[in-house]
């Protein structure tokens, strides 16, 4: 692919992600963070793709810094995930 449309698709996914968790309240983000490990998984696999593309050096820069902060939002959604469910155990 090109490297002005790898570009453009990123600044539109990451448009898109900041609008939509701006736009939901602050009480439901813990709830909504098991959700988003989906999208984030899916993000995580095409961040891979591009990476071992070998399309270029930008082009494997960029799926390389993708897959790092898909990982991040990963396990950070696992960690709050967990502690959120550990709120509704029995002691």
């Amino acid at each position: 692919m090109d490297l002005l449309l790898l570009i453009t698709i990123f600044v539109v996914a990451l448009f898109l992600g900041v609008e939509l968790i701006t736009k939901v309240p602050p009480t439901l983000h813990t709830p909504l963070m098991s959700a988003s490990n989906a999208i984030s998984g899916i993000t995580l696999v095409g961040a891979l793709l591009a990476a071992g593309s070998g399309a270029g050096a930008w082009v494997n820069f960029l799926g390389f810094l993708a897959v790092v902060l898909a990982t991040i939002n990963v396990v950070g959604g696992y960690m709050v995930t967990n502690r959120m469910l550990a709120m509704f155990k029995r002691k």
